[in-house]
């Protein structure tokens, strides 16, 4: 952490457990008869409620988005570019929700906690949950803060698609909608993609069938190798090339096949470091939901019939070297947004950093958030007069 504390950060934070003991209906078919959500907000709620944000995560992401937890931390939370006084979501005016989905391994209910029926840890036993479930989840949240509908929801890659869905299954909870480097679905590509890492953590001898921690033992091989596939498609290959090029680790080639690229340094130091700190059930599980999200097949692949009941206005910002999740999906939002008469503004922005341009301060896309943003807030104080 820096000597002192920037200006514009929220400063030191703590997250928040909150108990829900009523039962949530899952889409597989289970029910969760309690569970808890880890929260972290930022801002203040005003008297009238209606300025409160939700902040939807992405597959390896959490509740800790901004600030620090203690002086001794090296960096902040995940989006603190974002957050904070005088940022894009100002914390001078807006008050911020920041959650670890179900199924998360950073403190809310998933295959690291405890099952209450026998006491042991769900592990591999924990439902496959959807973006859906987790929806409807947040929902739960926001009546036990109090905020009936959110002046916007945000989020970026699988955060984009729980924003989409709040604008179609609580179309009265919510104003705004900002969709980031999003899809409605997944290609059969990025389909193929998660289920090689999938692969890799359930082919390691270590997995046991899921029951990895009750047996004492990681899948950190598994699980690394899943996270390079994943963060090789995070990046572009113009900003993998500026980053590494062929530059060697070691002057010479050392004819083995230990690590002799600076990229193979820096893809295994990602594995390391991932498979210590994420919990290889949530992987699979978050991987699955992305798979699952669909929410124009039940409308005969109609996608603005699927919208046809939003009444938020939308924000979309796409990157035009992100081949993960590429500006054409975002397009393709904006088109049935337009064809179901919704408001949408849609921005593509030229960036080399591939997908992960989202989490990164690019100034014409943070000035296009700050620029949204602002008129939200704008909006929370002529309401509040």
């Amino acid at each position: 952490m820096p000597d002192t504390i920037p200006a514009d950060s929220v400063g030191l934070v703590e997250p928040t457990t909150v108990h829900f003991d009523q039962p949530l209906q899952l889409s597989c078919g289970q029910t969760l008869n309690e569970y808890d959500l880890v929260i972290e907000t930022y801002g203040e709620l005003n008297t009238e409620k209606n300025n409160g944000v939700l902040i939807c995560h992405a597959l390896s992401g959490h509740h800790h988005a901004a600030g620090y937890h203690s002086m001794e931390d090296r960096k902040p939370g995940w989006w603190d570019n974002f957050i904070g006084p005088g940022k894009p979501l100002d914390t001078d005016h807006f008050f911020i929700v920041s959650l670890n989905n179900l199924g998360g391994c950073h403190g809310s209910t998933g295959p690291t906690s405890s099952n209450p029926v026998t006491g042991k840890l769900y592990g591999s036993d924990f439902p496959i949950v959807t973006v859906e479930d987790w929806v409807d989840s947040q929902v739960r949240l926001a009546d036990h803060l109090g905020i009936e509908q959110w002046a916007a929801v945000v989020g970026g890659s699988l955060g984009g698609m729980q924003t989409l869905y709040w604008s179609m299954a609580y179309p009265d909870r919510l104003r705004h909608a900002i969709v980031v480097a999003s899809a409605s679905k997944l290609s059969a590509q990025n389909i193929a993609f998660n289920e090689v890492a999938r692969q890799a953590i359930m082919s390691d001898e270590n997995f046991r069938g899921g029951q990895y921690l009750e047996q004492g033992t990681l899948p950190k091989s598994g699980l690394g190798l899943a996270r390079m596939v994943g963060h090789i498609t995070y990046l572009s290959d113009d900003a993998m090339g500026q980053k590494f090029g062929r530059e060697l680790k070691n002057e010479e080639f050392s004819f083995d096949y230990g690590v002799q690229f600076q990229v193979e340094s820096y893809l295994r130091y990602q594995a390391e470091n991932f498979s210590g700190s994420f919990d290889a059930n949530t992987y699979l599980l978050m991987t699955r939901a992305l798979d699952y999200f669909d929410p124009a097949r039940q409308f005969n692949d109609d996608l603005s019939q699927a919208l046809s009941p939003a009444q938020a206005r939308f924000l979309l910002v796409s990157f035009t070297t992100d081949w993960r999740f590429s500006p054409e999906r975002s397009r393709e939002i904006t088109d049935a947004l337009l064809k179901a008469g919704k408001q949408v503004s849609y921005m593509e922005v030229d960036a080399p950093q591939g997908h992960d341009a989202f989490l990164m301060n690019i100034p014409r896309y943070v000035n296009a958030v700050a620029g949204y943003m602002k008129r939200v807030a704008d909006e929370c104080k002529e309401a509040s007069v």
